[in-house]
């Protein structure tokens, strides 16, 4: 057992399982032994690849959509931000294709949402030359016109799930089986905020929630609908949450979520409906990856690039695109100002959807 799973162990020994939460926050953000603390995670030499290191066309493609919607907005001083930004690699990619926007750069305040001193000093080297700020937390935001994109940013927030019991539920917690870290069940009870839920979740359905994810994204969307501009979330997950979605990944494959606590990433879905409903009362669109890319021109851009005879773009547009890659599992939820059109990429604003639509 790893020094963070003995730490646990010890801690459930003495005061009996933890949710499912409190065990992906310890995994992942413990100040010792969390898997974002000590581990360098992302790309080819990590434990898993994200869009924008299969290739640069995905920030640039984004970061033209937001440099569009800020001109029909007007072009307004602004605050240009990303949570989460792993090695500065999109944000990187977002500034170098919006340098040729007229007042752009100018009237942008880059700011990155990045806890970790460690992940600050890489997108430090990997943001050399421009102008950027740290916050803490995306309530450090300035109140400003907001643009911001969130990219596999929420699918790493802990979650609680439950399994329905007839009109009552059942938590996930994590408990100790022969000294083994182990799932388990908490005996049945009422939860409130799951009664909507009692009519599309079928007897021994599963049901996550993130308790973090509503209040980061009215902190994002409160800014959009006071001041103006544009959010981005791009990350994998469907419209409600249904099913378990609870994964490791180690070295570009799945694992066991329990054998080694602080050495895999723990994920889980992102609910989009949730997001969406958070975000009111800005508006939102909701599409897939696919879509969006397509939308936003990544085949005249991957055929552009592989003009110098080089077939990597082509073949990366492919990953970021495929249903059976990217394109379907990943979707991308907007939110823009009430009363706004839908920005770049999205057809139309949404109260209710489900995948069908996307």
């Amino acid at each position: 057992m790893t020094p963070l799973g003995q730490l646990i162990a010890a801690r459930i020994a003495a005061t009996g399982p933890v949710t499912l939460a409190d065990y992906m926050a310890d995994c992942l953000l413990h100040p010792e032994h969390g898997y974002y603390t000590r581990r360098e995670p992302f790309g080819a030499a990590g434990d898993f690849i994200t869009a924008p290191e299969i290739s640069q066309m995905f920030g640039e493609l984004l970061g033209l959509a937001l440099a569009q919607y800020w001109l029909d907005l007007g072009r307004p001083a602004f605050t240009l931000a990303e949570p989460g930004p792993g090695r500065g690699t999109l944000m990187a990619d977002v500034l170098r294709a919006t340098a040729r926007v007229p007042g752009f750069h100018t009237a942008a305040q880059v700011v990155l949402v990045e806890a970790s001193p460690r992940l600050r000093e890489i997108q430090r080297e990997a943001l050399r030359g421009y102008d950027v700020t740290w916050a803490d937390h995306l309530s450090d935001l300035p109140q400003a016109p907001l643009f911001l994109l969130a990219n596999e940013f929420f699918d790493a927030l802990p979650i609680r799930q439950f399994t329905r019991q007839g009109n009552l539920w059942s938590e996930t917690m994590v408990g100790l089986t022969d000294g083994r870290l182990s799932p388990g069940l908490s005996p049945p009870a009422p939860v409130a905020a799951l009664d909507p839920r009692l009519t599309d979740v079928p007897e021994g359905g599963v049901v996550e929630i993130c308790p973090a994810a509503a209040p980061m994204m009215a902190e994002i969307a409160g800014r959009i609908a006071r001041h103006g501009g544009l959010a981005l979330v791009v990350d994998y997950g469907g419209w409600q949450s249904l099913g378990d979605t609870f994964q490791a990944m180690r070295a570009h494959g799945y694992t066991d979520p329990f054998a080694a606590p602080g050495e895999a990433d723990l994920t889980a879905h992102v609910d989009f409906a949730a997001l969406a409903a958070a975000a009111r009362p800005a508006q939102t669109a909701y599409t897939t990856q696919a879509a969006l890319l397509t939308a936003l021109g990544i085949g005249h851009r991957a055929r552009a690039l592989a003009a110098g005879g080089s077939e990597s773009p082509l073949e990366a547009a492919r990953r970021l695109t495929d249903p059976a890659e990217m394109g379907s599992l990943f979707k991308a939820l907007a939110v823009f100002p009430p009363g706004a059109p839908p920005p770049p990429g999205f057809a139309r604003p949404v109260s209710e959807t489900t995948d069908s639509d996307a």
